[in-house]
């Protein structure tokens, strides 16, 4: 994380240097726990042996993160997963969520109230003009044994609403899609589509609703055949996530499908970049002025994204170059101390409502694209 250079406006140069310095302490607090013996988990206490410093001593701020080796992914393949349950946190109720899993072992994140956290921090983001507080949500997206699901609906019974979910299974999308089978594909996208307007139509006042951009534009068409609309079925605002997010799409959805910008009477849309192992970095708000640029900031300090040279993952790229997006996670329950991420994008400068880095334009690695499938996202 490098200091914010001339670019930048002094006052929210000010603001990303307390940024920073929040980020600093909370990266100690956090390494502190989940090294020591009493608080931490039997995964990282037993690395602890095989690194050439002492966590405990050497890690004096973010910057110094660099020294641990990259997060393989491969260390959420496969059990037993309680060696991921901090000491600390013994004893409680604990979840297991999944992640990937198309082909081969999954990844599994133990998770005991980050869902929760992550969710009721983003709540703050939301404006409630657009997502009234006591309203009812859906949840069009991945069910099963991913954190989505569950992390939606705390946030609808956060915010006093009810959830409504239906039933998708995103590895069978995948599968689909990977043996070619498009007809199938079509039929169970109709299925899951079917789930979501039926529910919409049946009175239960849903204003609020999170998707994915691929589901929501089915959802607009299908809506649209029994002559309604997502902003005439009482939808006021949405947020969403997936890999389709550009400039031209989220012009097209607001312009096309949702009745225009939420300040002429549309419904209001917010993209946000998540995964099961950050959680959600929000979007600094999308104007047509800006040509509906999407950048996303990271929730600090509970977790950090640098965007990074392609030849060397411990270098940051200057503002407005193109890198591969390097991901941070620190809360009591699950720590990453560098974790390379399968998307690229553009590094954004900070702003008054997230003084730190973000990331623009994100899109699968070059170097991964040809085999990722992305799905229902």
């Amino acid at each position: 994380m490098t200091s914010v250079d001339s670019q930048v406006s002094p006052e929210i140069a000010s603001q990303a240097a307390e940024a920073l310095d929040r980020l600093n302490e909370h990266t100690l607090k956090t390494v502190h726990w989940h090294f020591s013996d009493d608080t931490g988990s039997p995964f990282w206490l037993e690395k602890k042996a095989e690194l050439n410093f002492d966590p405990l001593t050497d890690v004096k701020s973010f910057d110094d993160l660099k020294k641990f080796p990259l997060f393989e992914d491969d260390w959420l393949r496969g059990g037993p997963v309680r060696r991921w349950v901090p000491q600390g946190h013994a004893g409680k109720p604990t979840y297991v969520f999944e992640t990937g899993g198309t082909t081969g072992v999954p990844k599994s994140r133990v998770v005991i109230e980050d869902h929760w956290k992550d969710y009721e921090l983003f709540s703050d983001t939301l404006p409630d003009e657009h997502f009234p507080r006591g309203s009812n949500w859906l949840m069009l997206g991945p069910s099963g044994p991913r954190r989505l699901r569950l992390a939606v609906e705390h946030l609808a019974q956060h915010r006093d609403g009810i959830c409504f979910c239906i039933d998708l299974d995103p590895r069978w999308v995948v599968k689909l899609i990977k043996k070619g089978w498009m007809e199938h594909l079509e039929e169970y996208k109709k299925h899951c589509v079917d789930q979501a307007v039926t529910v919409l139509t049946a009175g239960h006042d849903i204003k609020c609703m999170f998707t994915t951009p691929k589901l929501l534009e089915s959802l607009s068409e299908a809506l649209e055949e029994r002559g309604t609309s997502i902003q005439e079925v009482g939808i006021k605002g949405i947020f969403s996530g997936g890999t389709e997010f550009t400039p031209q799409w989220t012009r097209f959805c607001v312009e096309e499908m949702l009745g225009g910008p939420a300040e002429d009477g549309g419904v209001f849309m917010t993209p946000t970049y998540g995964n099961t192992l950050m959680g959600l970095a929000c979007s600094k708000p999308i104007t047509a002025a800006d040509g509906y640029k999407i950048s996303y900031h990271a929730p600090q300090p509970r977790a950090a994204t640098e965007v990074v040279e392609f030849d060397d993952y411990n270098q940051v790229v200057g503002y407005g170059k193109t890198g591969r997006v390097k991901l941070y996670t620190l809360t009591d329950e699950f720590f990453v101390p560098g974790f390379m991420e399968r998307d690229e994008g553009e590094r954004e400068m900070p702003f008054a409502k997230f003084p730190w880095d973000g990331v623009s334009g994100v899109r699968p690695f070059h170097e991964l694209a040809t085999a990722t499938t992305v799905g229902v996202y």
